[in-house]
């Protein structure tokens, strides 16, 4: 039987003449788990929350879908609260409590379950997901990955037919993000529960997927096994390629562990050149324009230190990216350096003016439409019009800001930011709920910045990009940098922290940290 059924849907947001859905048609069967991806603005993301009637946008919907077996209007929302769980990309929306035992038994509260039913089922999920030594804690002690878990842990605890996921790795370092996807994998294949997951990360989620299905323009244009897809979006010389897994890009499998045997089965008959590979560029500029040097700084005065004796140097018209795990500081020295915040020790030296685009983009909108929203920066029309060119606003200009996807939010953000000129650009995880395609187009306009002498620092969990585009790269751990170097020499040297292709080519080609770099080396294009 199917858990849901989808029949010619289609959906437009209000102000819109464009369809954000177009004649969707799909079937997904109980028990399997859906990887549904494309590029920002496709429709993701409104398609799955009209899988639930609580989440459905506004706007005019045509079509149907049926749940079990039931058209979804059909279905009582008491019905749909404890059968269709739904996970979110934002990790802090979702929690409603301060306690963790409160959080997981939240739910099951509001649908007047015994208390002793309760008990019973909070007990066994926090030993499903291995949260029994933080069971009484609070939530606001949680890191990131762990308030994510929790959520993913609040929502199974309703014993759903179906868990619905909307990108949410999005805001994780990639080792929290990798154990969070294996928990989702553990729940599909043990208990049978039907996975639907977006998501941009794609070197692990593609490989756990039954099926794939990808979007584009509100349209599905694929939908087969994982490995097939590939094969058709390379066919098609689709922009979604580029965010392929790196052994299916380099060599039609799926894996690392098949990846790295097909290259040193390779490297037996073929030559293999690393001197190739692509090096990345150094900056002119040895003239920093930024300095800290032995910085503290807690929250409150009676609270740990977060920042603790950090020191950095950062050269003007490079791009430096900051890495590491939830909860390490990263965020809170970008705000040392943007003024937002000051040290109780130690100095922090800025010379430029600043702009700051933070972790959540939904801060920076006041108006009701986009267009108002990057008219309120007073730019003229030309530098204007530019922008909206440059972050491919053009078809969400007469929407609200809270209608946007994850990408598209970003990137209306991201043109505010940029109209206001700024000579140092900071940037909080700037690549969350974007496509591969406009990476490459957000690192085109990050290094344009850089050649007119605009520094940029970000704060990121996505290694790939980082280990693409950034000039420098530092490990931030505990309140400090642990190691700073170009992303050659940071990534190759790593193990976790690490690319795909870095794992993949460790032992034939230790210099490798990107696909390109395995093609290059093995004789492929420029």
């Amino acid at each position: 039987m199917e858990s849901y059924k989808i029949e010619n849907l289609s959906f437009t947001y209000p102000n819109s003449e464009k369809k954000a859905l177009c004649d969707i048609s799909l079937a997904v069967e109980r028990g399997e788990f859906i990887c549904l991806c494309g590029k920002s603005g496709c429709g993701k993301t409104t398609l799955l929350r009209l899988l639930k009637t609580t989440l459905s946008p506004f706007g005019k919907a045509d079509g149907k879908v049926y749940f079990n077996g039931m058209e979804l209007g059909a279905v009582p929302d008491i019905e749909q609260a404890s059968k269709i769980g739904f996970v979110m990309q934002d990790v802090e929306n979702q929690i409603v409590t301060d306690k963790v035992w409160h959080e997981l038994a939240f739910g099951l509260e509001s649908l007047g379950v015994p208390t002793n039913e309760i008990r019973t089922r909070v007990s066994e999920m926090a030993e499903f997901f291995g949260i029994t030594d933080w069971f009484y804690k609070k939530v606001s002690d949680l890191s990131g990955g762990e308030k994510q878990l929790l959520n993913l842990a609040s929502v199974m605890v309703m014993n759903p037919d179906v868990l619905i996921l909307d990108e949410p790795t999005s805001q994780l370092d990639p080792i929290s993000a990798s154990e969070f996807l294996r928990t989702v994998e553990k729940i599909n294949r043990e208990l049978a529960t039907t996975v639907i997951l977006s998501e941009h990360r794609l070197e692990e989620a593609f490989v756990m997927a039954d099926r794939v299905v990808v979007m584009d323009n509100g349209e599905i244009i694929a939908d087969d096994t994982p490995k097939n897809v590939g094969k058709i979006l390379k066919k098609n010389n689709h922009d979604m390629v580029s965010a392929l897994p790196t052994p299916l890009r380099v060599a039609d499998v799926l894996t690392v562990r098949e990846g790295r045997i097909w290259l040193e089965e390779f490297s037996k008959t073929n030559t293999v050149d690393e001197g190739r590979i692509f090096r990345v560029r150094e900056t002119n500029s040895c003239k920093p324009c930024i300095e800290a040097k032995d910085v503290w700084f807690r929250y409150e005065k009676n609270k740990p230190d977060v920042i603790k004796g950090l020191s950095l140097k950062i050269n003007k018209g490079e791009i430096y990216a900051i890495l590491g795990g939830n909860g390490t500081g990263k965020t809170t020295a970008l705000s040392l350096i943007g003024g937002i915040n000051r040290p109780y020790g130690g100095k922090v030296k800025v010379s430029g003016k600043v702009g700051m685009l933070p972790q959540n983009p939904q801060l920076l909108f006041t108006e009701k439409t986009v267009l108002d929203d990057l008219r309120q920066m007073k730019a003229d029309d030309g530098v204007l019009s530019q922008m909206i060119e440059v972050c491919e606003l053009k078809n969400v200009l007469n929407q609200h800001p809270y209608d946007l996807s994850g990408g598209e939010a970003q990137r209306a953000a991201l043109a505010k930011v940029l109209l206001t000129q700024p000579e140092i650009l900071l940037l909080d995880e700037p690549t969350k709920g974007l496509d591969a395609h406009f990476k490459d187009k957000l690192a085109d306009v990050l290094r344009e910045l850089t050649k007119n002498g605009v520094t940029v620092v970000m704060v990121s969990h996505d290694v790939e990009f980082c280990a693409k585009y950034s000039d420098h790269c530092s490990m931030f751990f505990d309140g400090s940098i642990t190691a700073t170097a170009t992303p050659r020499e940071l990534f190759k040297n790593n193990t976790f922290y690490t690319t795909s292709a870095n794992r993949m080519a460790k032992t034939v080609i230790p210099d490798a940290i990107l696909a390109e770099d395995i093609i290059l080396a093995c004789g492929g294009g420029e």
